[in-house]
């Protein structure tokens, strides 16, 4: 299954996608996560050591690859380059593993000078199209809020966006942003993961406005979080009842698509 996670920043995406990857790795599942957000760190809530081991280069920084693959220096605008380059052994090449779970750091698109499509961008979609259509293990990307990394190809083979909201109306607003460019790349199911909920009041006012179906879990605001990111440590082990939330929204998706 492929999930794509999105939000404003700030709402605890990265959380929730280092939750999910950990307890389906936990579960026996083949699990590959992605951090596709330019401001992630998602290594770290997986549990990554990044003092010990050193930071990971992201897919999109790595200028050799690129001009290998793509026969087109990095930063280069015009002229000729590979639209479709070879990408199926990238993610045993430079995939990380952590706690059970394989990593990869693509970074973001190039979107400079109007929207260039240079060679790491062609590399980089055609990665995330390579990762959406031919892998058959549970992928799961962290994103950043909008759909910049995925095209129409690549974006329907998504088989669920969980969007996550905190309460605030600059969250919600974003939120029905994210959905609205989901229904025009037909996404077909879309959840929201109401998270950092302080009262039933806010849970409330919050389904009243984007609908008590389409909530799909409530994650109320969790002290032990904090403590956790300020330590540097994974919130499965950190967060108890952040774990059981997970636990029961695999179930949901077990449930949906009867796996």
């Amino acid at each position: 299954m492929k999930i794509a996670i999105s939000g404003k920043g700030g709402v605890g995406k990265t959380t929730l996608c280092a939750l999910l990857a950990r307890e389906l790795s936990n579960q026996g599942k083949r699990v590959l996560a992605i951090d596709a957000d330019p401001n992630g760190n998602l290594a770290e809530a997986l549990g990554y050591e990044e003092q010990e081991y050193g930071r990971i280069e992201p897919l999109i920084e790595k200028k050799a690859l690129v001009e290998e693959r793509t026969g087109a220096k990095p930063g280069s605008m015009g002229g000729y380059f590979v639209l479709n380059p070879k990408v199926d052994d990238l993610v045993e090449r430079f995939s990380v593993e952590v706690e059970g779970v394989r990593l990869m750091v693509t970074g973001e698109l190039k979107e400079a000078l109007g929207g260039c499509y240079c060679p790491e961008n062609a590399l980089l979609r055609s990665f995330l199209r390579h990762l959406m259509v031919e892998r058959d293990e549970w992928v799961i990307l962290d994103m950043e809020a909008g759909f910049e990394h995925l095209t129409r190809g690549t974006a329907e083979s998504v088989a669920v966006l969980l969007v996550v909201v905190e309460p605030g109306l600059r969250a919600i607003r974003t939120a029905e942003k994210i959905t609205a460019l989901a229904e025009q790349l037909r996404i077909g199911r879309v959840g929201y993961i109401v998270n950092k909920v302080h009262s039933e009041g806010q849970e409330k006012r919050i389904a009243e406005k984007l609908g008590t179906d389409a909530i799909w879990a409530t994650i109320p605001f969790d002290f032990q979080a904090l403590e956790a990111d300020l330590s540097g440590s994974s919130p499965y082990e950190q967060c108890p009842e952040m774990r059981e939330t997970a636990i029961g929204l695999i179930a949901k998706l077990h449930g949906e698509f009867y796996l």
